[in-house]
């Protein structure tokens, strides 16, 4: 009974015509300032979640989900391949080895990461749906000592399809050696991502062992492709964690530094952006002061009547909360909406801004992905509640102590 009479009073008290213009004012500053922060945090995030979306797929074009590697001796690959067959989150498996070497075409020289792959299955692995990919691969197969280079390294040497290059290995070059030096052919490029390493040559694996054999850390290994890259290594070692003297390393692991600085300002722009709210719900403070101030007659007579202290609080706490949960619902509403066409609308918004006569060309955010997570939009807006809550509390606990007698002796 008294909830429903705190509620039915507060809602009143919100929702009546005010003369006190300063009042009203200072309210509906309050609701856009929490709407305003939750939509722009909204947004934010989901142009971040775009953005690190990007990242991810650039990245993987490079780096395989899962490496499998033995902690000694050889790895047994076909008999780890097998087993990879078992599991249905394991789309695919291919073995490679990789080690450093040096390149030369026509008098110019390059240090590059050479790495052996089994065309056929290495196709099946690779995280790029290009078919140019696939057909690079298929040219592998048909050009004796054939060769795939990255898209970068090649458009720095200038080489092209066709071409020669000669390749030594690091570990013969240190020794002083040319003897390991083989002549390789262009047969196409590939694209190992934004982020991808830019000097990356793909040769047949047999070949790169005969060339890396001098290396003693080129070994073969195994690269796994999984169904569901955030759970790479759950997946893995489903299949492989009761095997011993095995090392499962995951995409996550070899790009830490990269994804972990990501998530660092993904949480500081959330911080940051949080600010928004407050200055909204600082405003929710003010507005609830001025209130108590106004309605000191009326505390007085509800207390008399019998209303509790925690009655009188609830009431200024659902009067306060009002803005809050309008704001709020606004805010969601407006961030969800701009969050799934903020990349149409920067797009409209360049293209009438270079109508006009600037100087420079504009260009914003139409080519950025967005991408919304329903569990972020319910956090931000619990978060905004939240907010809203604790500034109605001081300006509650304040009506709770009104004394009756006092303000009735002066009315």
């Amino acid at each position: 009974m008294a909830a429903g009479f705190a509620v039915f009073v507060g809602l009143r008290y919100a929702m009546a015509r005010r003369a006190n213009v300063l009042l009203s004012f200072v309210t509906l500053l309050a609701m856009l300032g929490i709407s305003l922060g939750v939509t722009v945090l909204i947004v934010a995030l989901s142009v971040m979640n775009g953005s690190i979306g990007v990242l991810r797929s650039e990245a993987l074009k490079a780096v395989p989900h899962v490496t499998i590697s033995a902690t000694a001796g050889e790895l047994d690959w076909q008999a780890l391949a097998a087993e990879a067959g078992q599991n249905p989150e394991i789309v695919a498996a291919a073995p490679f080895v990789e080690g450093e070497g040096l390149l030369r075409f026509q008098g110019r020289d390059a240090f590059v990461r050479l790495r052996g792959i089994e065309p056929q299955l290495e196709a099946a692995v690779h995280d790029s749906p290009s078919p140019a990919i696939r057909d690079s691969f298929a040219a592998m197969e048909r050009i004796p000592s054939a060769a795939v280079f990255s898209s970068r390294l090649a458009a720095g040497l200038g080489a092209y399809p066709g071409e020669e290059v000669s390749i030594l290995a690091l570990a013969s070059l240190l020794e002083r050696s040319l003897d390991g030096s083989q002549a390789l052919t262009i047969a196409g490029y590939q694209d190992f991502g934004i982020y991808g390493e830019a000097n990356i040559v793909l040769l047949e694996l047999d070949q790169a062992l005969a060339l890396l054999a001098q290396d003693p850390g080129a070994r073969i290994s195994l690269r796994l492709k999984v169904a569901d890259v955030l759970r790479a290594r759950e997946i893995a070692e489903t299949s492989f964690a009761a095997l011993p003297g095995l090392a499962i390393v995951t995409w996550q692991e070899r790009q830490a530094s990269l994804f972990k600085a990501l998530a660092m300002e993904k949480l500081v722009t959330t911080i940051l952006l949080l600010m928004i709210v407050v200055v909204g719900a600082v405003n929710i403070v003010s507005t609830l002061v001025m209130a108590v101030t106004d309605k000191r007659a009326d505390i007085a007579i509800l207390r008399t009547m019998g209303a509790s202290s925690a009655s009188i609080s609830a009431i200024f706490i659902v009067q306060g909360m009002i803005a809050g949960i309008a704001g709020t619902l606004t805010g969601t509403a407006l961030g969800v909406l701009l969050g799934h066409n903020i990349a149409a609308i920067s797009e409209t918004l360049e293209r009438w801004l270079n109508m006009l006569p600037w100087q420079e060309p504009v260009y914003l955010l139409a080519h950025l992905q967005t991408w919304i997570e329903a569990r972020e939009v319910l956090l931000i807006a619990l978060a905004a509640l939240s907010i809203s809550l604790v500034a109605t509390l001081y300006p509650a606990w304040r009506s709770s102590k009104v004394q009756p007698a006092e303000v009735l002796r002066h009315e």
